[in-house]
């Protein structure tokens, strides 16, 4: 295998900075929310700069490192896409105005960078220094795997740690000031919500570092390729978010996919640990002849439960009906983020697609109904939408005419 020399070092890193800066100067200086194109196209460009450079990999290193590359960022992409559906649910859980939603993912993307470089040298010192780390690495992907298939507990009304630790020791505002992490609030500097939104996804980018790591150096040793497919995997992001946000709950198998992917990877780990085992309470310190998975056979099975993952998950009914049930929640949610000075033809095309989405999810079978989270606060919601139209266009229809629930104890609509 080549050596990675300095200059290639040097060169990839000034990629990875350039594509960050070219980002932050370009894309998120004016704050706007991308449309479905502009997410589309660059989502598709930043892929196809990771396959390029693949291939420049594939060509320089041979075909085994290539395929330690594809390997890595396939795994780290996968576990990329779950890691968008949580800053959704932390999006939605600070109710981030969608236009500033970018500047909010550029920062968690450069954040997760720096803390993954990190991970990654510790990673390298300590496999270099310890050929016992691979048990542990196998250990935490099986552990990882294993919560993968208890039942989901993203929840949107938990703070995350952190941010519950800044808003007990720092005054917090709790309105926007436009992008400002700063703001004015009682009389005294404040933090702003934009700064704590900020804070919990670089919390979380931390815990998706203990399982992200350990993955891609069960897949290859190569400090290198481990940087590279990680950074790649990182990069477009921000476009992935607003191409594929809106569709994350249809893959309702996706946490089964990367179970299996983390486990199978694990168990490669704890292989190879055993082949170069030197800790003395096992086989007396000295290797176990166990068969050790190639390369190939990793991106083979990777690529292949991925493949049925997504396929099973968009053929499901269950994925249908939870994606019915999030569009609806966006069109309410669209509707009400409507100012008093929105023209009449906008509002009326947004109420009709909010009524479109209402009769989807009508419609559906009583056991996807009874699967949707907090049903008093969408159906709370809707009815906030159809009074405040009511109002609009000046239809004098009564409270208890609307034939829909009152609202759920202690909400209050904001």
């Amino acid at each position: 295998m080549p050596t990675t020399t300095p200059l290639v070092w040097e060169a990839t890193i000034a990629l990875i900075i350039g594509l960050l800066a070219f980002d932050y100067f370009f894309h998120v200086r004016k704050a706007h929310a991308p449309t479905l194109r502009e997410a589309a196209i660059w989502s598709a460009l930043y892929v196809g700069i990771a396959l390029l450079f693949g291939v420049a990999v594939w060509t320089w290193g041979g075909a085994d490192m290539g395929a330690e590359y594809f390997s890595g960022y396939i795994t780290e992409k996968a576990l990329s896409i779950d890691n968008v559906f949580v800053f959704l649910v932390i999006m939605t859980s600070f109710k981030v105005p969608r236009e500033s939603q970018q500047k909010v993912l550029l920062f968690g993307i450069t954040f997760a960078l720096i803390a993954r470089t990190v991970f990654i040298l510790l990673g390298a010192a300590m496999i270099e220094r310890f050929s016992w780390v691979f048990y542990l690495f196998g250990l935490v992907l099986l552990v990882t795997a294993g919560n993968l298939l208890a039942p989901d507990d993203h929840d949107e009304d938990k703070p995350n740690i952190v941010v519950r630790l800044v808003r007990n020791l720092f005054h917090a505002s709790p309105r926007y000031d436009g992008d400002k992490l700063f703001t004015t609030w009682q009389g005294k500097r404040a933090l702003t919500p934009m700064l704590l939104v900020m804070l919990a996804i670089g919390g979380t980018d931390i815990l998706f570092a203990f399982d992200s790591i350990p993955a891609i150096f069960g897949l290859t040793q190569n400090v290198f390729i481990v940087f590279t497919a990680t950074a790649f995997s990182l990069l477009g992001l921000r476009q992935l978010y607003f191409l594929v946000g809106g569709l994350l709950e249809r893959l309702v198998y996706l946490s089964l996919g990367l179970a299996a992917v983390l486990g199978f990877i694990g168990i490669k780990l704890v292989l190879h640990a055993l082949h170069e085992n030197s800790l003395p309470f096992i086989n007396d310190g000295q290797p176990v002849p166990v068969i050790e998975i190639s390369t190939w056979t990793s991106l083979v099975v990777i690529v292949a439960v991925l493949a049925l993952t997504v396929v099973a998950s968009l053929t499901s009914p269950k994925g249908k009906a939870k994606v019915a049930v999030s569009a609806l929640r966006a069109r309410v949610a669209d509707y009400l983020s409507l100012g008093d000075d929105a023209a009449a033809t906008l509002r009326q095309k947004v109420f009709d697609e909010m009524g479109e989405a209402q009769r989807r999810v009508d419609a559906l079978e009583p056991r996807f109904k009874a699967m949707v989270k907090r049903p008093d606060v969408l159906q709370y919601d809707l009815r906030r939408a159809h009074e405040a139209h009511a109002v609009a266009i000046g239809d004098a229809i009564a409270h208890h005419d609307l034939g829909l629930p009152p609202p759920p104890e202690g909400d209050d609509g904001d």
